[in-house]
């Protein structure tokens, strides 16, 4: 693994991403935008990063409510509207399967990339149906006492939250092995809700779907200039999650680009971290829960709804294929049979 600490370098870092070096190293000094931070090393990804450090970015170190009146935003001011909340961090250590010294060492902040590569061999995805990633911060840090470390707004830009190195609380009994990440979109529902669709997903002159986010949430601060968010399909997906039917408009283009490119980083990163999704005896996607000796076992990629019977994200409409597909293209591994019967 080869060290990049000067400008010039990480010029050619970014021209060797289709080679097979976007997981290589910068320095902060370095910095071009596209890194990732993984126990306090930079990593390329070749897409629009922007972590906690950033201006616009989302900090999920904070103790206090980040869209709350700076004056009412303490944890001791929180506890009364937000009874979730019960502790300033929303955060907390890997400590599981870490011996003694271990344990003293990283708690100190010594955390290591060899260290951390043990610990981490599943990437959970989930939607995040507050429809943009500033409106999910809000609802993570300031009403939940939740976390995760990344967010993947409309327009394709990533936000990381934390260090990988933190144990989001994003997964229940994922957190500990699990990397995070929330994609902004309104989430899969039964068939008669389409009041709740109707409001966010309009028809243009044209006749084309694009995604209008109600005035009533504000601004949602897209990256993008003029950029108008339209799902990669234009009729909603309809599909069964956990035995149940449910309807999910597509992620976004810009979404699908962003979200391979950092799968292929991430997996490139952590080598118990295998580039595929869970799949049954025939190769096909499993839209379940995993059984509780079939989760222990699984590394990899997988959904929130593999983790916990009461989820269903990332929905109907996630197309596994296309991501891992591209994903593994990226890392140069050959491809896998299509396993997801929608597509």
């Amino acid at each position: 693994m080869v060290r990049f600490t000067t400008l010039a370098c990480v010029s050619v870092l970014t021209l060797l991403w289709g080679a097979g070096c976007a997981h290589q190293k910068t320095s902060t000094s370095g910095r071009t935008g596209d890194e990732i931070i993984v126990a306090g090393e930079m990593f390329h990804t070749g897409t629009r990063v922007v972590t906690w450090m950033d201006p616009n970015g989302y900090d999920a170190y904070r103790t206090e409510r980040r869209f709350a009146p700076w004056e009412e935003s303490s944890f001791e001011k929180t506890q009364p509207v937000a009874p979730e909340i019960r502790s300033p961090s929303r955060y907390g250590l890997r400590k599981e399967g870490l011996s003694e010294q271990e344990l003293e060492r990283v708690r100190g902040g010594g955390w290591d990339l060899a260290t951390l590569q043990k610990r981490v061999d599943q990437f959970v995805i989930h939607y995040d149906v507050a429809g943009f990633s500033r409106n999910c911060f809000r609802i993570l840090h300031d009403q939940r006492g939740l976390s995760v470390h990344f967010m993947l707004d409309l327009d394709g830009t990533i936000y990381q939250t934390l260090d990988l190195k933190e144990r989001a609380s994003h997964a229940t009994i994922a957190n500990s092995r699990s990397i995070g990440i929330e994609i902004a979109n309104l989430g899969a529902h039964p068939p008669g809700t389409a009041p709740l669709l109707n409001e966010w997903y309009l028809r243009d002159k044209s006749g084309q779907t694009f995604i209008r986010v109600p005035e009533r949430l504000g601004d949602p601060h897209f990256l993008t200039r003029n950029f108008v968010p339209r799902p990669a399909k234009p009729e909603p997906v309809a599909g069964m999650v956990q035995g149940v039917v449910l309807l999910q408009y597509d992620l976004t283009p810009q979404q699908y680009e962003a979200l391979i490119k950092l799968t292929a980083t991430l997996c490139r990163i952590f080598p118990n971290l295998p580039c595929d999704y869970p799949r049954d005896s025939r190769g096909v996607l499993l839209r379940r829960k995993l059984p509780a000796e079939s989760y222990q076992d699984y590394r990899g990629i997988l959904g929130h709804y593999h983790v916990q019977l009461n989820k269903t994200d990332p929905g109907p409409a996630f197309d596994w294929d296309r991501v891992i597909g591209r994903a593994r293209a990226l890392l140069g591994l050959p491809a896998l049979p299509a396993g997801n019967p929608l597509r």
